[in-house]
């Protein structure tokens, strides 16, 4: 709470702490996504969550089937909520799962997960959800057969230099493993010059 010192750390069920939740602690986790979770589920309500689960499973399987001769399936069969691609569609191309991903970054979309689950080489997880629409879906399928076609035509370089239309790009993946920058500091020319 702000007052006149500052903010104030309330402790007692007195004044404006009267009607709040109470002190919260690490291990409650993250509070926001419980109470986000909480109202997404009351809001559905039961029938409307089963809709949307069903309707989250009918996405991925639509990515499944419309995606299923441009990049390649791990496994057969239908998939429930998320579909998993591997990378042997890019075998012999130059072209890594990273690479994929980064240039899809460059078509407007957040890359899908990749290389989990660890027992698929090279896999893209892509999670559609029940809020796609079937048009912005099948924008996504014609991104992703443009991409791969482009792939397998040779057009290596674009990949290894994407993502080119964002204020960052390509970092040292390596580097940021092992050195990560947790805190912006000015570089010390800069301090001395602004002096």
């Amino acid at each position: 709470m702000h007052g006149p010192g500052g903010l104030e750390l309330i402790e007692h069920e007195t004044g404006p702490a009267k009607h709040s939740l109470g002190r919260l602690k690490g291990f409650h986790g993250q509070m926001g996504m419980f109470v986000r979770a909480l109202a997404y589920m009351m809001s559905h309500g039961s029938d409307g969550l089963r809709q949307v689960a069903e309707d989250s499973v009918l996405n991925a399987n639509y990515l499944r089937a419309s995606l299923a001769h441009d990049l390649t399936l791990p496994f057969p069969g239908a998939c429930m909520h998320e579909v998993l691609f591997d990378d042997q569609f890019l075998k012999d191309t130059g072209v890594t799962t990273l690479d994929f991903a980064k240039a899809l970054i460059d078509e407007g979309y957040h890359p899908m997960t990749m290389y989990f689950p660890l027992i698929v080489r090279g896999a893209m997880l892509i999670e559609p959800t029940e809020t796609e629409s079937k048009a912005s879906l099948d924008h996504f399928i014609a991104v992703m057969k443009h991409l791969a076609a482009a792939a397998r035509a040779g057009d290596a370089a674009r990949f290894r230099s994407a993502p080119e239309f964002t204020p960052r790009h390509r970092l040292d993946e390596t580097t940021a493993a092992r050195k990560p920058v947790l805190r912006w500091r000015p570089e010390p020319a800069r301090r001395e010059a602004a002096d």
